[in-house]
């Protein structure tokens, strides 16, 4: 439900009543599955507040009381409404801890350049406690502890209370929250006192309220978000305070909410250049928020693109990564230069990101497909030192950008598989492929191979049931990349029920398409999975003549290992096929000597193919295969990133053709791009080809 409409229940008033109907509770959170609903309303008529709480549970139709017993003025906290220096305090007076602690707004008459100073020292100590509370029994015990509260000091206290008592959205202990005392109190200073109160305070006790889910429709947010429009309409606020009422009005009411616009318009006038870094990534947040969505705000954006590009060296890790999620939320592709900025700037801040942090970054780079030499070496110097202790998200993301960028570092993947040894039975099975499957796309086998492949058997033999047919099929498939056949559990994979499980996840991606996807490309899925499948056969057939369990039934084999989209063999580079086969020509003398893209009978596509002794290729593709050479022509996307390993399915690919028997020649680009002219392009090829015949001038 959205936080503007009207709540289903608010208390009602009695005529002649001298009590203080003060009701407080929690509104669902937006996007949770909770179905109990609090709602917050104060409903003033006298000054006492020692009412039970009321809520609504919505799935069960009942009112539920929170009861507590009243406070005399004799034991407990006293609340006493006192005018000093033309300001309304509120004295919380527990005779046995504190002589008096008054709520006193910023700016009041009386105040000396003296006790400003002391006051801030006052301020910073507090907040400095502050943190290291860590529960709202220890935010309201510091401030019962307290002489003087200002209005920032009790908005910051209520933040913190929020952010302490706040797990996954979701309050742990509403009614410790809602039935203090101290509480209340500061609720209903800020209600009565809104006009007095700074707009930093108004702000964060709004941001506050918001996390507690307090009813928006209750007459303490009323006030305060009526103030709160007055102050934006007079242009009294500066970014950091807009932004933070922006989120707010977000959380209650979407971006559909009225009050947003003269809140952009506000930031809007602000001169960009002016901005701070932080008030930089605020903004951005705002617009990620909801703001942004559809394109809304898109020339601001532009702007504050170049603007970051010069500030980004001011940003810390905490901001950088912050941006670095916004424009990846806000799909800012036209903001590469930027994130190629941010992510040299994170280098010097590798040691110093918390993991949360580090993996926004790490995200980032990979969706908007960067990588830097400079990044990946101080990624390579902190991550055997903290991957024991990072967290295994951020250890599977990390795998996740080095094989997307097909980045083979050594010392990284050598510290995730000694980490996985010892960590792994505290991995999901969704971490678990994250984690192995990077070694088999880049071709690498770690020192500590054969541990960390029993760990895997071990697992396997023990959660297999656990882990989704498609991301199973994925993590053995990339197995026998590296020539480590999980030949226990092939009989499975070929088994009739598994195959039926993929077949139930295709038919659950397809209708996902169709309802939530213009272009279904569920197809391309099924091919691909289907395309794993008959690699997996073709590789025991060939690789494992002891295996005698189920085979793979005809019909799931595909002919070729090619599907569009999603492929078992890297496309050729067109410009390096174009002069290997130009080459080729002036060698034999014609074209009629050897055929290009030429699909084999056990479904792998030759660059090109010829006959081992020079002759014509007969009409039939079938016959002779042992005279038969296969010219692998290796572009740059069939290696690692800066080496000259081919990545694993290029390398299993000429394994099979050998076994098959064909002559492999690789033609990689490294070795052929330093050809400069014809000459030397024909005396390769014939080394390469024909390295014991002797060479005929044409």
């Amino acid at each position: 439900m959205r936080w503007g409409v009207k709540p289903s229940w608010t208390p009602s008033w009695e005529t002649g009543t001298t009590d203080l109907y003060f009701s407080m509770a929690l509104m669902n959170i937006r996007g949770s599955h909770s179905n109990i609903s609090f709602i917050i309303n104060a409903c003033r008529r006298a000054a006492n507040v020692s009412i039970p709480f009321r809520c609504i549970k919505k799935g069960k139709r009942f009112l539920h009381n929170f009861p507590y017993s009243y406070y005399t003025p004799k034991k407990d906290c006293i609340f006493a409404y006192l005018f000093c220096r033309k300001y309304h305090a509120v004295i919380l007076n527990p005779p046995y801890s504190i002589a008096g602690c008054s709520v006193r707004h910023h700016g009041d008459n009386g105040t000396t350049n003296n006790s400003i100073t002391k006051q801030k020292a006052v301020e910073n100590k507090f907040f400095s406690d502050l943190r290291y509370a860590h529960s709202c029994t220890q935010v309201f015990k510091l401030l019962s502890s307290l002489e003087v509260l200002t209005d920032t000091m009790a908005a910051a206290a209520l933040l913190r209370v929020a952010q302490v008592e706040t797990k996954d959205s979701i309050l742990t202990s509403p009614s410790d929250i809602f039935d203090n005392m101290i509480f209340k109190a500061i609720c209903l200073q800020f209600e009565q006192e809104s006009k007095k109160l700074s707009t930093a305070a108004i702000v964060n006790a709004l941001k506050a309220f918001v996390q507690l889910r307090v009813d928006p429709w209750s007459t303490l947010m009323v006030r305060l978000l009526s103030e709160s429009q007055e102050r934006v309409d007079k242009g009294e606020m500066n970014i950091q305070n807009l932004c933070i009422l922006g989120r707010c009005l977000l959380e209650i009411e979407g971006p559909e909410c009225a009050m947003l616009k003269p809140v952009m318009d506000q930031v809007i006038q602000k001169k960009i250049n002016d901005w701070t870094p932080e008030e930089i990534s605020m903004v951005y947040g705002l617009l990620q928020a909801g703001l942004g969505e559809k394109g809304q705000y898109q020339d601001l954006l532009n702007q504050m693109h170049e603007v970051t590009v010069f500030k980004a060296s001011q940003m810390n890790p905490a901001l950088i990564s912050s941006v670095l999620t916004s424009l990846v939320e806000l799909k800012q592709t036209q903001a590469i230069p930027l994130v190629i900025r941010l992510c040299k700037n994170s280098v010097r801040y590798m040691p110093h990101f918390t993991d949360e942090e580090l993996m926004n970054v790490i995200v980032a780079l990979t969706n908007f497909g960067h990588s830097d030499k400079y990044f990946t070496e101080a990624l390579e110097r902190h991550i055997p030192r903290m991957v024991f202790t990072m967290s295994p998200e951020l250890v599977s993301r990390i795998m996740g950008y080095c094989s997307k960028r097909l980045i083979l570092s050594k010392p990284i993947f050598d510290a995730v598989a000694e980490s996985f040894v010892y960590n792994s039975e505290k991995l999901t099975t969704l971490q678990i492929a994250q984690q192995i499957i990077p070694f088999g796309k880049l071709n690498y086998l770690p020192p500590n191979a054969a541990s960390m492949f029993r760990r895997l058997e071990k697992i396997l033999s023990s959660r297999f049931s656990q882990f989704q047919p498609q991301i199973l099929l994925k993590l053995l498939h990339s197995c026998l990349l590296l020539e480590r056949f999980p030949v226990n559990f092939v009989a499975k994979i070929f088994s009739p029920y598994f195959i039926q499980q993929l077949q139930g996840t295709f038919f659950i991606n397809f209708v996902f398409s169709i309802l939530f996807t213009s272009n279904n490309q569920s197809g391309n899925v099924d091919k691909f999975v289907l395309c794993q499948l008959t690699q997996l056969y073709l590789t025991v057939m060939l690789e494992c003549p002891f295996y005698e369990g189920p085979r793979l039934l005809p019909k799931y084999r595909v002919k070729s290992l090619s599907a569009s989209g999603h492929s078992l063999e890297t496309m050729v580079d067109d410009h390096l096929y174009n002069r290997v086969k130009s080459g080729l020509i002036d060698l034999l003398g014609a074209r009629m000597y050897f055929a290009s893209h030429v699909l084999s009978p056990y479904c792998y596509t030759l660059e090109i193919k010829l006959d081992e002794e020079g002759f014509v290729l007969a009409a039939s593709s079938h016959e002779e295969v042992h005279k038969r050479i296969a010219l692998c022509i290796d572009g740059q996307k069939r290696f690692c990133c800066n080496t000259h390993i081919l990545i694993g399915k290029e390398s299993i690919k000429q394994r099979h053709l050998r076994l098959l028997g064909y002559g492999v020649v690789q033609i990689p680009y490294y070795e052929f791009d330093n050809l400069s002219n014809k000459e030397e392009i024909v005396e390769y090829l014939h080394k390469k080809v024909f390295p014991h015949t002797y060479r005929l001038n044409w």
